[in-house]
Parts: C-alpha cells; sequence; structure tokens
C-alpha cells in the first residue's frame, strides 16, 4: 500500500528485462565507505504544530554520484546544499529522473521506525532500469538512509500526526543533448519534517474529479514506476478540480472508465455486493479488464474478519450505482504523504455524486488509519516498522 504507492497500470516487466538485457553497472556504493561532513551551522527545528509539507529541510543531504567511466564514488552526507547542474543534463531536457517518498515516525517511545523502506528501494531500483540509470543495490542505499536519518534524528518531529519525509531522487547529469543513456548521474537524498499533507487536516474528505479524457496511467507505460514524467503533465487537471471546488483528481481508464487512483494514492471502495455482502475493493494493478477479471475470481473468497477482500476493476457505472442504490459505504485513499484520506464526492461529468463516507463513521477508512498509525509510531509490534 503506502510505502509502495503505484500507480496501477505497470508495463510488461519481463519483457522490458528482456529488452534492456542483462543491467550495466552491476556494482553498487557501499555503505560501509560513507563519508560524513557534518554542517557547522545547524538551524533552529520548526515547532510540529505548524509544519507544511515539503517547505522546511533538515541540516544534512546525502548524494553519490556516478559515471560511465568510473562507476560510483563514495556515498557522502553532508550540510545541505544546492545542486549544480549543467543546462544540457539529460534529467532537464528529456526527464532521465526519478524519486521516492518515505518517512521516518517518531514513536511513544522515542524510538524512530521506517515504514516497509525495502519496498521504496525495490521501486527505484525498478525505476531506475526503466529510464535506464545505473543500477545499484537498494540494501546498501538503504543503510545510508538509516545513517543520514540517524545523524538528522532530533528532526524527527514528535506526535501522532507528524513525520519525517525521505525523498531519495535519482537524476542524469550528462552534460549533452541526446536521447539516450547518460553518462553521468547522481543520487542523492533529502529530508523534511511534515504534518498533515492536506490543509484541512489529517483526515478531512476530499471531492474529487473525475474526468474520463484524462489517463495518468496505462498498460504498457511507466506507471509502475516513480518517475518525474509521470506527475508534471497531471498538474493541470489538477488545477481544474480545484478550480472547481474539487481537491484531488480520480482517475479513469479506458472504455469502461475504471477508477485506477486517487491523486497518486491506492483507491478503495467498502460497499454492499449485490448480494448484500461487506466487501472491500481496490483496483488491480493493470488496468487490462481481461486480468481484472482473473484477480476477481481469484479474490473473492478473501476477507479480514466480518468483510471479503478482493482486487479488482471497478468501472465507473458500477460505483454510480452503487451509491444510488445506497450500497456504497466508504470511498478513501491511502498513500505515503496522506496516510489515510476519505473522499466525500465525486464530480463528474458535470454532476456532483456526494459518496456517504462520513456518514459511516467512517468506520473503515478510520479503522485503516488506526491500524497503520499503531503500527507506523509502533504502538503495535510489526516487521512493516524498522527501527533504526
Amino acid at each position: 500500500m503506502a510505502a509502495a504507492m503505484r500507480s496501477r497500470c505497470p508495463g510488461s516487466g519481463a519483457l522490458l528485462a528482456t529488452l534492456l538485457g542483462p543491467r550495466r553497472g552491476c556494482s553498487s556504493f557501499r555503505a560501509s565507505q560513507l563519508e560524513v561532513e557534518r554542517s557547522r551551522s545547524p538551524r533552529p527545528k520548526p515547532d510540529p504544530q505548524g509544519l507544511q509539507f515539503g517547505r522546511v529541510f533538515t541540516d544534512h543531504m546525502l548524494s553519490v554520484e556516478w559515471s560511465r567511466a568510473g562507476g560510483w564514488g563514495r556515498p557522502r552526507i553532508r550540510p545541505f546544499q544546492d545542486l549544480r547542474l549543467h543546462p544540457a543534463c539529460s534529467a532537464l531536457h528529456y526527464a532521465v529522473e526519478l524519486f521516492e517518498g518515505m518517512k521516518a515516525f517518531r514513536g511513544a517511545d522515542d524510538k524512530i521506525r521506517l515504514f516497509r523502506p525495502e519496498l521504496n528501494m525495490q521501486r527505484m531500483e525498478r525505476s531506475a532500469q526503466r529510464v535506464c540509470l545505473p543500477a545499484f543495490d537498494g540494501a546498501e542505499l538503504l543503510e545510508c538512509i538509516r545513517a543520514l536519518v540517524r545523524l538528522e534524528q532530533e528532526w524527527v518531529p514528535p506526535g501522532p500526526r507528524a513525520s519525517l519525509y525521505i525523498r531519495p531522487t535519482f537524476i542524469g547529469t550528462e552534460p549533452s543533448l541526446g536521447v539516450a543513456p547518460p553518462g553521468q548521474a547522481l543520487l542523492f537524498v533529502i529530508l523534511c519534517p511534515v504534518g498533515p499533507y492536506f490543509p484541512g487536516g489529517h483526515f478531512s474528505p476530499v471531492g474529487l474529479l473525475a474526468d474520463p479524457s484524462h489517463t495518468r496511467a496505462w498498460p504498457g507505460g511507466a506507471g509502475h514506476c516513480k518517475l518525474g514524467g509521470n506527475y508534471g503533465p497531471t498538474i493541470a487537471l489538477q488545477r481544474a478540480a480545484q478550480a472547481r471546488g474539487c481537491q484531488q483528481v480520480l482517475w479513469l481508464h479506458g472504455p469502461e472508465r475504471l477508477l485506477t487512483e486517487v491523486g497518486t494514492m491506492n483507491l478503495f471502495v467498502f460497499w454492499h455486493r449485490e448480494d448484500g455482502e461487506l466487501e472491500l475493493v481496490t483496483p488491480p494493478w493493470t488496468a487490462d479488464p481481461a486480468r481484472g477479471d482473473a484477480a476477481e475470481s481469484a479474490g473473492a473468497g478473501a476477507g479480514v474478519g466480518e468483510f471479503g477482500v478482493r482486487e479488482g476493476p471497478l468501472p465507473m457505472g458500477t460505483v454510480l450505482a452503487a451509491l444510488a442504490q445506497g450500497r456504497l459505504r466508504e470511498m478513501f485513499g491511502s498513500g505515503t504523504a496522506c496516510v489515510v484520506c476519505p473522499v466525500g464526492g465525486i464530480l463528474y461529468e458535470e454532476k456532483w455524486y456526494p459518496v456517504p463516507t462520513m456518514e459511516h463513521g467512517p468506520e473503515l477508512a478510520q479503522r485503516f488509519l488506526r491500524v497503520l498509525s499503531d503500527i507506523q509510531y509502533g504502538h503495535v509490534p510489526s516487521e512493516w516498522a524498522q527501527p533504526l
């Protein structure tokens, strides 16, 4: 879920691996070679109650350089500083870049934990392969990130709504124009203390604009990778949503107008099936209806306690019918930045469809938030929450 937040339409991974062949530069930097330069002018920590998402950064950053000629250099932690890039670098011209989103949480026991970070490393490696950035060992990067967070542990804010956001980034820095794998690259990690993602607070319902003329990810594309090129084209529709009184976009795909994501969050629908049974449904990894049918039949018997759980397709027509018949109880998104976000309504084809999420507690969305928070802040032991 949130720690490996993904678009729902992955490309053909096996075919892509075949086309690309063996990963070049299979050697990696090593955490044991990490060099640390401490800042001589540490800054005061911000008030945890007034944190805005992504506005304040810590005193240090991690960086590792790579070149085709010399391979990986030593990883370095150094004072936070601007980057120097050639005007022709491939990240600026051809979007040869990627990033990740992770969090560190300070528990009531004052211990700091990372939430499922190995999944972020796996996706980062996958994203690097997709845009022909050099291979690296995700386990080694994770150890370097742990060292950075330990150094900056005073920046991890206390409280149940605050955390330290971790942004690993990998860019091509080849100083040459031309669509080709870069001969130079830079991997860096920055940190920022954050509060609730949405201005309305930690658990405020959002309205969604569903516009079938726009698609965020599709079969055969790169939606399974966290690339900047997946995000820039979504900003215009996000602005259109806000201009129409909505806070997020509900992304649709294909002739069936399948629901795929809420903004960049995984989507969940909690409803009564036509036979009356309660069920939680989340869209499949791909918007391919054929695969969705397979997932539906395979997952029909899965359940958690008092309701079934299924990964399967969610056509807009089916969702609207469930709303009209009073069968849809809750709809919510879940992602690294927002954790859990309830949906209060959908604007679709010039009509507003209220979603009764908040009218039903919302029991399940709050349960999601409580369970995730208990794990992330160490109230409940779990292998998903890894202490530094």
